[in-house]
Protein backbone atom coordinates (compact mmCIF):
# COMPACT_ATOMS: atom_id res chain seq x y z
CA UNK A 1 0.00 0.00 0.00
CA UNK A 2 3.06 2.27 0.11
CA UNK A 3 2.84 3.65 -3.44
CA UNK A 4 -0.53 5.43 -3.11
CA UNK A 5 -1.35 7.94 -0.36
CA UNK A 6 -4.60 9.93 0.08
CA UNK A 7 -3.98 13.65 0.52
CA UNK A 8 -6.57 15.75 2.39
CA UNK A 9 -6.61 19.48 1.60
CA UNK A 10 -7.37 21.78 4.55
CA UNK A 11 -7.22 25.53 4.97
CA UNK A 12 -5.31 25.68 8.28
CA UNK A 13 -6.55 22.61 10.16
CA UNK A 14 -4.16 19.91 8.91
CA UNK A 15 -2.42 19.30 12.23
CA UNK A 16 -5.63 19.46 14.26
CA UNK A 17 -7.36 17.04 11.89
CA UNK A 18 -4.45 14.58 11.84
CA UNK A 19 -4.34 14.48 15.64
CA UNK A 20 -8.11 13.97 15.78
CA UNK A 21 -8.09 11.11 13.28
CA UNK A 22 -5.12 9.35 14.89
CA UNK A 23 -6.97 9.42 18.23
CA UNK A 24 -9.78 7.33 16.71
CA UNK A 25 -7.92 4.38 15.21
CA UNK A 26 -5.53 1.79 16.62
CA UNK A 27 -2.02 1.56 15.16
CA UNK A 28 -2.15 5.26 14.29
CA UNK A 29 0.25 8.15 14.75
CA UNK A 30 1.49 11.47 13.42
CA UNK A 31 4.76 10.73 11.61
CA UNK A 32 6.13 14.06 10.41
CA UNK A 33 5.14 17.73 10.32
CA UNK A 34 6.64 20.00 7.66
CA UNK A 35 6.52 23.78 7.83
CA UNK A 36 6.32 26.51 5.24
CA UNK A 37 9.64 28.22 4.56
CA UNK A 38 10.12 31.63 3.01
CA UNK A 39 8.99 30.26 -0.35
CA UNK A 40 5.77 29.11 1.32
CA UNK A 41 4.74 32.69 2.03
CA UNK A 42 5.56 33.74 -1.51
CA UNK A 43 3.54 31.02 -3.22
CA UNK A 44 0.84 30.13 -0.71
CA UNK A 45 0.46 33.25 1.40
CA UNK A 46 1.12 31.16 4.49
CA UNK A 47 3.30 32.51 7.32
CA UNK A 48 6.83 31.18 7.46
CA UNK A 49 7.04 28.45 10.08
CA UNK A 50 3.35 27.53 9.93
CA UNK A 51 2.32 23.92 9.31
CA UNK A 52 2.42 22.94 5.64
CA UNK A 53 1.90 19.16 5.67
CA UNK A 54 1.33 16.41 8.22
CA UNK A 55 2.23 12.80 7.43
CA UNK A 56 0.13 10.44 9.54
CA UNK A 57 -1.03 6.84 9.69
CA UNK A 58 -4.46 5.42 10.48
CA UNK A 59 -4.60 1.72 11.23
CA UNK A 60 -1.17 1.44 9.59
CA UNK A 61 -2.27 3.24 6.39
CA UNK A 62 -0.47 6.35 5.16
CA UNK A 63 -2.26 9.69 4.78
CA UNK A 64 -1.13 13.26 4.18
CA UNK A 65 -2.87 16.41 5.44
CA UNK A 66 -2.04 19.63 3.57
CA UNK A 67 -2.73 23.24 4.56
CA UNK A 68 -3.40 24.46 1.03
CA UNK A 69 -5.76 27.35 1.72
CA UNK A 70 -9.51 27.93 1.35
CA UNK A 71 -9.80 27.05 -2.36
CA UNK A 72 -11.27 23.54 -2.11
CA UNK A 73 -13.94 22.10 0.17
CA UNK A 74 -14.60 18.46 1.02
CA UNK A 75 -17.73 16.83 -0.33
CA UNK A 76 -19.24 13.37 -0.76
CA UNK A 77 -17.59 12.66 -4.14
CA UNK A 78 -14.69 11.06 -2.27
CA UNK A 79 -15.30 9.48 1.12
CA UNK A 80 -13.36 7.17 3.41
CA UNK A 81 -15.13 3.82 3.77
CA UNK A 82 -14.31 2.10 7.07
CA UNK A 83 -14.88 -1.62 7.49
CA UNK A 84 -15.39 -1.60 11.25
CA UNK A 85 -15.77 -5.32 11.95
CA UNK A 86 -17.69 -5.01 15.22
CA UNK A 87 -20.66 -3.37 16.93
CA UNK A 88 -18.47 -1.55 19.44
CA UNK A 89 -16.18 -0.16 16.73
CA UNK A 90 -18.89 1.22 14.46
CA UNK A 91 -20.76 2.76 17.41
CA UNK A 92 -17.59 4.44 18.67
CA UNK A 93 -16.61 5.89 15.28
CA UNK A 94 -20.18 7.03 14.61
CA UNK A 95 -20.25 8.91 17.91
CA UNK A 96 -16.83 10.53 17.49
CA UNK A 97 -17.10 11.45 13.81
CA UNK A 98 -20.52 13.07 14.16
CA UNK A 99 -19.43 15.34 17.06
CA UNK A 100 -19.48 18.77 15.43
CA UNK A 101 -20.22 17.11 12.10
CA UNK A 102 -23.37 16.00 10.31
CA UNK A 103 -25.23 12.84 9.28
CA UNK A 104 -26.02 11.93 5.67
CA UNK A 105 -27.41 8.47 6.50
CA UNK A 106 -27.98 7.58 10.17
CA UNK A 107 -26.56 4.42 11.72
CA UNK A 108 -29.08 1.75 10.85
CA UNK A 109 -29.77 -1.46 8.97
CA UNK A 110 -29.82 -1.09 5.16
CA UNK A 111 -30.32 -3.46 2.24
CA UNK A 112 -26.55 -3.78 1.76
CA UNK A 113 -25.48 -3.98 5.40
CA UNK A 114 -26.86 -4.97 8.81
CA UNK A 115 -25.38 -1.73 10.19
CA UNK A 116 -24.10 1.22 8.19
CA UNK A 117 -23.84 5.03 8.29
CA UNK A 118 -22.60 7.89 6.12
CA UNK A 119 -21.42 10.95 8.06
CA UNK A 120 -19.36 14.11 7.74
CA UNK A 121 -16.89 14.99 10.48
CA UNK A 122 -16.29 18.48 11.90
CA UNK A 123 -13.77 19.24 9.14
CA UNK A 124 -16.19 18.27 6.38
CA UNK A 125 -14.56 14.95 5.43
CA UNK A 126 -17.06 12.21 4.51
CA UNK A 127 -16.90 8.78 6.11
CA UNK A 128 -18.89 5.64 5.35
CA UNK A 129 -19.03 3.21 8.27
CA UNK A 130 -19.90 -0.44 7.79
CA UNK A 131 -20.10 -3.06 10.53
CA UNK A 132 -18.84 -5.69 8.09
CA UNK A 133 -15.20 -6.76 8.15
CA UNK A 134 -12.96 -7.03 5.11
CA UNK A 135 -10.41 -9.72 4.29
CA UNK A 136 -7.59 -7.22 3.98
CA UNK A 137 -5.14 -5.36 6.20
CA UNK A 138 -6.55 -2.19 4.63
CA UNK A 139 -9.64 -1.32 6.66
CA UNK A 140 -10.07 2.26 5.36
CA UNK A 141 -10.91 2.33 1.65
CA UNK A 142 -11.25 5.57 -0.39
CA UNK A 143 -14.59 5.56 -2.20
CA UNK A 144 -15.43 7.46 -5.40
CA UNK A 145 -19.02 8.56 -6.00
CA UNK A 146 -19.85 9.15 -9.67
CA UNK A 147 -22.80 11.54 -9.96
CA UNK A 148 -24.86 13.50 -12.48
CA UNK A 149 -23.72 12.79 -16.07
CA UNK A 150 -21.02 10.42 -14.72
CA UNK A 151 -23.32 8.05 -12.81
CA UNK A 152 -23.04 5.29 -15.44
CA UNK A 153 -19.24 5.52 -15.68
CA UNK A 154 -18.23 3.30 -12.75
CA UNK A 155 -17.21 0.35 -14.91
CA UNK A 156 -15.42 2.60 -17.40
CA UNK A 157 -13.47 4.23 -14.58
CA UNK A 158 -12.50 0.94 -12.95
CA UNK A 159 -11.31 -0.45 -16.30
CA UNK A 160 -9.35 2.76 -16.94
CA UNK A 161 -7.57 2.76 -13.58
CA UNK A 162 -6.76 -0.96 -13.56
CA UNK A 163 -5.23 -0.64 -17.04
CA UNK A 164 -2.72 1.94 -15.73
CA UNK A 165 -1.45 0.48 -12.46
CA UNK A 166 0.39 -2.79 -12.04
CA UNK A 167 -0.77 -5.31 -9.43
CA UNK A 168 -4.33 -4.23 -10.22
CA UNK A 169 -7.61 -6.05 -10.56
CA UNK A 170 -11.37 -5.71 -10.16
CA UNK A 171 -12.54 -7.52 -7.03
CA UNK A 172 -16.31 -6.96 -6.85
CA UNK A 173 -18.91 -5.68 -9.32
CA UNK A 174 -22.59 -5.08 -8.43
CA UNK A 175 -24.73 -4.02 -11.40
CA UNK A 176 -27.96 -2.06 -11.11
CA UNK A 177 -31.13 -4.15 -11.02
CA UNK A 178 -32.57 -4.71 -14.48
CA UNK A 179 -35.76 -2.93 -13.38
CA UNK A 180 -33.81 0.36 -13.60
CA UNK A 181 -33.77 -0.01 -17.43
CA UNK A 182 -30.15 1.06 -17.63
CA UNK A 183 -27.65 -0.30 -20.16
CA UNK A 184 -26.41 -3.81 -19.36
CA UNK A 185 -23.57 -4.01 -16.84
CA UNK A 186 -24.14 -0.48 -15.52
CA UNK A 187 -22.52 -0.78 -12.10
CA UNK A 188 -23.99 0.41 -8.82
CA UNK A 189 -20.82 -0.52 -6.90
CA UNK A 190 -17.34 -1.87 -7.57
CA UNK A 191 -14.26 -2.59 -5.52
CA UNK A 192 -10.86 -2.68 -7.18
CA UNK A 193 -7.18 -2.75 -6.35
CA UNK A 194 -4.39 -0.51 -7.69
CA UNK A 195 -0.82 -1.34 -6.65
CA UNK A 196 -2.40 -3.52 -3.93
CA UNK A 197 -4.32 -0.47 -2.64
CA UNK A 198 -8.09 -0.87 -2.40
CA UNK A 199 -10.66 1.59 -3.76
CA UNK A 200 -14.45 1.53 -3.90
CA UNK A 201 -16.49 3.14 -6.67
CA UNK A 202 -20.20 3.92 -6.42
CA UNK A 203 -22.87 5.29 -8.72
CA UNK A 204 -25.14 8.08 -7.47
CA UNK A 205 -28.53 8.49 -9.10
CA UNK A 206 -30.34 11.81 -9.07
CA UNK A 207 -29.09 15.38 -9.20
CA UNK A 208 -26.18 16.31 -6.94
CA UNK A 209 -24.55 19.69 -6.34
CA UNK A 210 -21.01 18.34 -5.94
CA UNK A 211 -18.33 16.62 -8.00
CA UNK A 212 -14.71 15.56 -7.72
CA UNK A 213 -12.27 18.32 -6.78
CA UNK A 214 -8.79 18.74 -5.32
CA UNK A 215 -9.90 18.49 -1.67
CA UNK A 216 -8.93 14.80 -1.72
CA UNK A 217 -6.22 13.71 -4.13
CA UNK A 218 -4.07 10.61 -4.41
CA UNK A 219 -0.28 10.75 -4.31
CA UNK A 220 1.55 8.24 -6.50
CA UNK A 221 5.13 7.84 -5.26
CA UNK A 222 7.55 7.19 -8.12
CA UNK A 223 11.14 5.99 -7.93
CA UNK A 224 12.10 6.81 -11.52
CA UNK A 225 11.37 9.29 -14.30
CA UNK A 226 9.99 6.40 -16.35
CA UNK A 227 7.31 5.82 -13.71
CA UNK A 228 6.46 9.53 -13.59
CA UNK A 229 6.17 9.68 -17.39
CA UNK A 230 3.94 6.58 -17.46
CA UNK A 231 1.42 7.71 -14.84
CA UNK A 232 1.36 11.29 -16.11
CA UNK A 233 0.76 10.28 -19.70
CA UNK A 234 -1.94 7.74 -18.92
CA UNK A 235 -3.84 9.68 -16.24
CA UNK A 236 -3.95 12.88 -18.30
CA UNK A 237 -5.55 11.06 -21.27
CA UNK A 238 -8.82 12.96 -21.49
CA UNK A 239 -7.79 14.93 -18.40
CA UNK A 240 -5.27 17.70 -17.79
CA UNK A 241 -1.97 18.45 -16.11
CA UNK A 242 -2.21 21.17 -13.48
CA UNK A 243 0.95 22.20 -11.57
CA UNK A 244 3.61 20.81 -9.24
CA UNK A 245 2.86 17.19 -10.11
CA UNK A 246 -0.92 17.60 -9.78
CA UNK A 247 -3.28 16.44 -12.52
CA UNK A 248 -6.96 15.74 -13.09
CA UNK A 249 -7.97 12.58 -14.88
CA UNK A 250 -10.83 12.27 -17.39
CA UNK A 251 -13.36 11.80 -14.58
CA UNK A 252 -12.17 14.81 -12.56
CA UNK A 253 -10.31 12.85 -9.85
CA UNK A 254 -7.10 14.56 -8.71
CA UNK A 255 -3.75 12.77 -8.52
CA UNK A 256 -0.24 13.84 -7.57
CA UNK A 257 2.61 12.10 -9.41
CA UNK A 258 5.58 12.72 -7.11
CA UNK A 259 9.21 11.51 -7.23
CA UNK A 260 10.32 9.94 -3.95
CA UNK A 261 13.62 11.87 -4.16
CA UNK A 262 11.77 15.18 -3.69
CA UNK A 263 11.41 14.67 0.06
CA UNK A 264 15.15 14.06 0.39
CA UNK A 265 16.02 17.16 -1.65
CA UNK A 266 13.79 19.33 0.54
CA UNK A 267 15.36 18.11 3.78
CA UNK A 268 18.48 20.19 3.11
CA UNK A 269 17.53 23.69 4.23
CA UNK A 270 20.22 25.25 2.00
CA UNK A 271 18.79 23.56 -1.10
CA UNK A 272 15.06 23.62 -0.31
CA UNK A 273 14.29 27.08 -1.68
CA UNK A 274 16.07 26.33 -4.98
CA UNK A 275 14.23 23.03 -5.30
CA UNK A 276 10.88 24.66 -4.53
CA UNK A 277 11.51 27.35 -7.14
CA UNK A 278 12.03 24.55 -9.67
CA UNK A 279 8.93 22.71 -8.44
CA UNK A 280 6.68 25.70 -9.01
CA UNK A 281 7.86 25.98 -12.62
CA UNK A 282 6.82 22.39 -13.40
CA UNK A 283 3.63 20.59 -14.23
CA UNK A 284 5.03 17.07 -14.66
CA UNK A 285 8.04 16.54 -12.42
CA UNK A 286 11.46 16.22 -14.02
CA UNK A 287 13.83 14.47 -11.61
CA UNK A 288 16.95 15.59 -13.47
CA UNK A 289 15.95 19.26 -13.24
CA UNK A 290 15.12 18.94 -9.54
CA UNK A 291 18.56 17.49 -8.81
CA UNK A 292 20.22 20.20 -10.93
CA UNK A 293 18.33 22.89 -8.99
CA UNK A 294 19.45 21.36 -5.69
CA UNK A 295 23.08 21.39 -6.80
CA UNK A 296 23.13 24.96 -8.11
CA UNK A 297 25.89 27.05 -6.54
Amino acid sequence: MDNITPCLWFDNEAEEAAKFYTSLFDNSCVKKIAQFGKEGFEYHHKPEGSVMTVDFELNGQKFLALNGGPDFKFNESVSLFVYCGSEDRINYLYQKLTEGGSINMPLNKYDWSPKYAWVKDKFGVSWQLDIENINSAQKIVPSFLFVNEKFMKVKEAVNFYTSIFSESKTIIEFPYDKSMNLPDNTLLFAQFKLENYLFNAMSGLGKHDFDFNESISFIISCQTQQEIDHYWQRLTEGGEGVQCGWLKDRFGVSWQVIPTILDKLLQDSHKASKVMNAVFQMKKFDIKKLVEAANEQ
